[in-house]
């Protein structure tokens, strides 16, 4: 019994907790599409979302994709990156998207652009859809 007392006011903690991630700071409710990759125009279709509290969606060219972040704005860490498993003629356009996510570590939205850097460089523009 006291077990199941203190598992619910620690949840309800948590759940109480005030939100400082991205997702708070403007990154909801809009669909982020990637323009720049490194400094250079990205062609394939690639998007980022805040669906949630602490989560992270999108596709890639080939594959959508789900992971979370936990970190405070501005600055994000990406958990595991979860994605289908499709092949298409983009797949290495994806892999360097993917691979990006993964280092970023600076997440600044100025408007309807979000920028996501790692400690040293810009890695990632996105523009805001919706």
């Amino acid at each position: 019994m006291i077990w199941h007392l203190l598992l619910s006011t620690l949840m309800i903690a948590h759940t109480l907790q005030p939100d400082e991630t991205v997702w708070r700071y403007g990154g909801a409710d809009r669909e982020w599409h990637l323009v720049s990759l490194h400094g250079d125009p990205f062609d394939a279709k690639a998007t980022l979302t805040f669906p949630a509290r602490h989560e992270v969606a999108g596709r890639g060219p080939c594959n959508s994709f789900r992971s979370t972040n936990r970190t405070p704005y501005p600055w994000i860490k990406l958990g595991p990156i979860m994605a289908t498993r499709r092949a298409c003629p983009e797949l290495q356009a994806e892999t360097a998207y993917f691979k990006a996510l993964s280092l970023a570590s600076v997440v600044v939205i100025d408007g309807d652009t979000l920028t996501l850097s790692d400690e040293e460089k810009s890695l990632m523009i996105f523009k805001a859809r919706g």
